[in-house]
Order: C-alpha cells, then sequence, then structure tokens
C-alpha cells in the first residue's frame, strides 16, 4: 500500500528510497500523518528535523527544573535564553489552539521509528550554530529589527485556524511565505533555511538502508528537492563564523573617546567637565533603571542597574543588565514551581512578567537596553558640551 498526500514528496537517490513529510509543528494533522506513513512504509531509517541539543529538550519535559539561573547569567545566555523562550511562546500558543503539542510530529517520527524497528537519525544541524550563523549575517541593524520582529510576535494574539496551517504546506503558499520573509531579512534565509536545506539533505540520503522517512517543516521541502542531488561538506556548514574585530574596536574606542573627552573638558573648564559626568550618570543610570522598574524588577535590582550603569557602559565587557539581574534572583530566586509553570507562563504577557524565571531574564534585557539608549544619549550631550567649550 503506498499513501498519496499533497505534503509527501517521493525522491530516488542512487538506489535509495527518499520519502519527504513536510509538516507545520504544530499541527495535529501532520502528526497524524507522520504515525500513517512510518507504519505503512516501514522505512529503514526515519531522519527527523532536530538536532542533539533539541532532541534531548523534546524528550525530557523538567529539564527546566535543572536551570541554574545564576550560570545562565553568568555565562552571558540570558538574551539568548529569552529568545528561545519567545519563539517557543509563539509556537506553543498556536500549538495550544490546534489542542496539540508543539513538536507532535518530531515526537510522533520517534515513537513510529522504534515502533518498526528503523533507525532514527537527527538530521538538522546544531541549533547553537544556526544561531551563531545567523548573528554573524544580519548586522546590527538586522540585529535590532530581527528581536523587534521576535517581541511582535510574541504578543501577537491573532488566531489561525488549522486549515490555513496546512494551506501554508503547499508549495504554491509556501513559495509565496518565503518570498516575503527574504525580503523581510535578505541575510536571514541563507543560514537559516538554504543551509539548513543543505545539511538536512545531505544527512538524509546518508542515513542508512534503501528506504528513508523524513520528517520536515514544510518550509525546507522545496530546497531538499533540489539540494539532496548535490554533495554538501558538512564540516563547512558546522564552521562558527569568525568573530568580527570591528565590535571589539568599537567597544573599546567609543568609552575611550568619551573618557577622553571628559578629561579633556575638566582640564579646560572644571565645570563643563563636571556637568559632563553628571550628564553621563543620569542618563545612563536612570534609563537603565526605569528599563529595570519596566521589567517589575526588585527594587534593589533598579538601585543596582542605576549604580551599575554609568561604569558599565564604559565596559565593552560588562553590562549593568548583568547585576541587575544577579540581585534580582538573589531577592527572587525562582524555584522549581516557577520552572514547572514556565512552559504556561510563556504564553501570555502577564506570564511573562509574573514569571520569577522570565523577570530574571526581563531585567537583564531591559536594563541593557535603558543602558545603551543612555550612553547614546549621554555621549551625544558629551560631546556637545566639549564643542562649547572649546
Amino acid at each position: 500500500m503506498t499513501i498519496e498526500n499533497e505534503n509527501i514528496t517521493r525522491l530516488n537517490f542512487e538506489g535509495k528510497e527518499i520519502i519527504l513529510i513536510g509538516t507545520a509543528h504544530v499541527s495535529k494533522q501532520s502528526a497524524d500523518l507522520v504515525k500513517e506513513v512510518i507504519a505503512t512504509e516501514r522505512p529503514d531509517s526515519v531522519c527527523i528535523e532536530l538536532d542533539e541539543q533539541r532532541y534531548k529538550s523534546i524528550l525530557d519535559g523538567s529539564k527546566w527544573r535543572e536551570t541554574d539561573i545564576f550560570k545562565v547569567i553568568k555565562e552571558k545566555k540570558a538574551t539568548l535564553l529569552l529568545m528561545n523562550l519567545a519563539l517557543s511562546s509563539f509556537q506553543k500558543r498556536l500549538a495550544k489552539e490546534f489542542g496539540t503539542n508543539a513538536g507532535q510530529e518530531m515526537l510522533q517520527g520517534i515513537e513510529s521509528a522504534k515502533e518498526v524497528g528503523a533507525e532514527l537519525v537527527l538530521a538538522d544541524r546544531d541549533i547553537q550554530i544556526t544561531f551563531s550563523r545567523i548573528w554573524h549575517n544580519v548586522g546590527f541593524w538586522g540585529k535590532c529589527k530581527l528581536l523587534a520582529e521576535i517581541i511582535v510576535s510574541i504578543f501577537d494574539d491573532q488566531s489561525i485556524s488549522e486549515e490555513e496551517m496546512e494551506k501554508l504546506k503547499s508549495t504554491d503558499m509556501l513559495n509565496s511565505m518565503l518570498k516575503d520573509f527574504t525580503e523581510s531579512f535578505p541575510k536571514l534565509k541563507t543560514p537559516l533555511i538554504d543551509e539548513r536545506d543543505q545539511y538536512l539533505s545531505q544527512k538524509i540520503k546518508e542515513a542508512p538502508g534503501e528506504k528513508i522517512v523524513a520528517v520536515l517543516g514544510a518550509a525546507h521541502v522545496p530546497g531538499i528537492k533540489e539540494e539532496i542531488y548535490k554533495d554538501h561538506d558538512l564540516s563547512k556548514l558546522t564552521e562558527r563564523p569568525p568573530k568580527s574585530i570591528v565590535p571589539k574596536i568599537l567597544g573599546w574606542s567609543i568609552p575611550a573617546l568619551i573618557i577622553a573627552l571628559i578629561v579633556y573638558t575638566f582640564y579646560t573648564n572644571p565645570d563643563a567637565g563636571m556637568q559632563q559626568t553628571l550628564s553621563w550618570i543620569l542618563w545612563t543610570g536612570i534609563l537603565s533603571a526605569i528599563g529595570t522598574a519596566l521589567a517589575f524588577g526588585h527594587p534593589m535590582a533598579i538601585l543596582t542597574a542605576f549604580l551599575a550603569a554609568p561604569i558599565a557602559a564604559l565596559h565593552p565587557l560588562i553590562a549593568a543588565g548583568w547585576f541587575a539581574g544577579l540581585v534580582q534572583a538573589y531577592f527572587k530566586r525562582p524555584n522549581v514551581g516557577d520552572f514547572e509553570k514556565l512552559s504556561e507562563d510563556i504564553l501570555s504577557v502577564k506570564g511573562f512578567w509574573n514569571n520569577k524565571v522570565t523577570r530574571i531574564l526581563l531585567t537583564i534585557a531591559f536594563a541593557n537596553i535603558g543602558s545603551a539608549t543612555g550612553a547614546f544619549i549621554g555621549g551625544a550631550d558629551i560631546a556637545r558640551l566639549f564643542f562649547q567649550n572649546l
């Protein structure tokens, strides 16, 4: 018996039969289709669009309980964790709307592979490498735009029917969606879609056996249909991009310039130098404190942000948000219950602000945004006072 469905693509490569299942990651119909195809086809291998980290995460729902929030802050991973939670929030809200679980089709692929005795292949690239290559590609303004888009998407309550979700998996709709996507973020499509199409296609055709089923997000199917007939170097696709020295140079030179302007102004006009110093302290400190307050930070975290920002803004290796976040974590340390409720709390704006875990992350992010904004305004005011006193 052979299953025919618009979301199934059959390919032949060097004697191997490859069956691609294009899925929506929050669609119950996708999970049902995965189960039916694997049970009917009984493949030698089942490839799923997961890497080792996401595979463990999707199997271990209690992983959040083991998170050490102090370690996350000290390792400078708070922003990454906040972004992951933001993306997870959007996906889980859709899944809840459809009465399923996010990633249900991947779980179904794992379970069905065991049932038919197929070898499970984790076919996707390490998510950390993908994030790293995305971050490297988009540039400063691209980063700002991307973060803004993610934040807007979290709090967008617009619903989408499952019928509309199923339509998105058709080739015409998908190509149209990707066209809009590349117009908004032309440099984002390469590491997020194109490179992963190449990586996935190589892993799929290298999977053991003569019959292979691959469970994939529908966005990857058109690319894989082309890339699977080409050879791809996985080592090149998993290289982390070299770090540019430009941010490091700017990170040290701009604070050095600000300090030099203040010192010179103090030398020529002590009153104007005092004005510059006060302007820097007030702009960076107050805006960082306001950011912390907007995150509903503890009063001591707000005070810490105010005191830390004027110094942290002059040092590229430290940030006011880290200090405010550590103080917030000290006074409002998350317990097991907070981590257990995290998956539900990230589904709403209220939950994001009420959960102690996400409030710490928001405190760090908002304190840093306030500090950076204050540094921009304060730096401009210092330059103004310098030129006035030449």
